[in-house]
């Protein structure tokens, strides 16, 4: 097979068994560096990406996609306006609301609560409660009865179960002035729910639809509309053409406005731990400018000799960056393996190292999720495959410019 001069003499470099032991350790120390480096990357953040998924699945379970909302006067015929968005391209569901804050107590217990009023036989469109029960039944909400869903959180706060008496408080301005006032109903717990997102858990009360206007005041009509859509990742986009096919005239949100600070944590934790364990693939650069700076010193005659015989400058570069890209790049494809290996199999691995050592990694009484997710995205692999190439670029350039600068007759000299 033909290999251009300068590449056939770097693999021989490589495959020499001539070289010194410690010229060969940290070769070897340099490939397994990168491995390890690369492998440790995907592994880490497809764990997090899991766990990120794992996030964004909880927190939608009771958070429809987006929201649609207005005043009374809009929401006045809100059949007809749902009925108009659910055939609007993409929407899979359509169910109203009625959102507010507010206080819930029992007893001498009050806790702060996020008030929220649905209409059971259209909320399955948009979010599935029934599963997440844990007592009581979604279809125990009906109208006139004041009745309650409460998180687990709330619940375990104010030590309350199912057919306990809560008193729920919202705040009300006195007309034409500016002083509150509390508004104060009782409702009766028939239901307590638990969706493992503490934010939903630990606030979340759910009433029926014309109990909670009722109590926030604005006569039977909702707060508006909650949307499901076919495409989770396009509802920023989605929310904002029904608006705009409705006139503009609405208040818009969507999960990623709504859970903003829980993916922002996420991505800055992500970039963190990207760019530390990017400082292994670094280390490893370093060894691999060791190694070859090692190699230039061993092969100086033999660079001499090379060059008397017409080898260029240029070409002594191409051999040494040869040789440093093989062992970076050598690396770089084992870690590639290992990493997608172990990133696919997280969750036979994991429980396998559970039982072997007898330890758990997420105590179930402690966490929600008790088994580690994993999710490679193809992209966060080809960023880390390009920046360790890059690296490994890098760290053979200064070597092979010192290669390149030996002087056929200094080098010759004493021989």
């Amino acid at each position: 097979m033909f290999y251009p001069l300068p590449a056939y003499i770097g693999l021989r470099y490589v495959r020499t068994r001539r070289r010194g032991f410690f010229v060969s350790f940290i070769s070897w120390v340099s490939m397994l560096g990168v491995c390890l480096g690369v492998a440790a990357l995907i592994v880490i953040l497809s764990v997090m990406n899991g766990f990120e998924g794992e996030l964004r699945s909880r927190l939608l379970n009771l958070s429809a996609h987006a929201t649609l909302s207005g005043s009374v006067t809009q929401m006045t015929e809100w059949p007809a306006l749902a009925a108009r968005v659910q055939k609007m391209p993409g929407v899979l569901g359509v169910a109203p609301y009625v959102e507010m804050q507010g206080m819930v107590g029992r007893g001498g217990m009050l806790a702060s609560a996020r008030l929220r009023g649905i209409l059971p036989e259209q909320e399955s469109k948009v979010a599935d409660i029934a599963p997440h029960l844990l007592r009581g039944q979604v279809n125990s909400l009906t109208p006139g009865a004041r009745s309650a869903l409460m998180g687990s959180g709330l619940a375990w706060q104010l030590q309350a179960q199912v057919g306990d008496e809560i008193t729920v408080l919202i705040p009300e301005v006195v007309a034409g002035t500016t002083e509150l006032r509390p508004r104060l109903q009782s409702f009766t717990i028939t239901g307590i729910f638990e969706f493992g997102a503490q934010e939903q858990d630990n606030s979340m009360v759910m009433l029926y639809l014309s109990d909670a206007a009722a109590l926030a005041g604005r006569a039977d009509v909702p707060t508006g509309l909650r949307l499901r859509f076919a495409d989770i990742f396009s509802a920023p986009e989605l929310i904002s053409q029904v608006n705009e096919s409705l006139g503009g005239k609405f208040i818009t949100s969507d999960w990623t406005i709504e859970n903003a600070s829980y993916f922002r944590a996420v991505r800055i934790e992500k970039t963190m731990m990207a760019v530390m364990l990017m400082l292994i693939v670094a280390i490893a650069a370093f060894n691999i400018i060791a190694a070859l700076v090692m190699v230039v010193n061993e092969k100086r005659n033999d660079i001499a000799i090379l060059r008397t015989l017409g080898l260029t400058p240029d070409e002594v570069i191409k051999v040494f960056i040869t040789q440093g890209l093989l062992i970076g790049w050598a690396g770089i494809v084992a870690g590639l393996v290992l990493g997608l290996t172990l990133a696919l199999n997280v969750s036979s691995i994991v429980p396998w190292i559970e039982h072997t050592f007898g330890m758990r990694f997420f105590d179930p009484t402690v966490y929600y999720i008790t088994q580690i997710p994993s999710e490679v995205h193809a992209a966060q692999v080809a960023w880390v495959m390009g920046v360790a190439l890059l690296l490994t670029a890098l760290a053979t350039v200064y070597p092979a410019r010192r290669a390149a600068r030996i002087a056929p007759a200094e080098a010759l000299r004493y021989e």
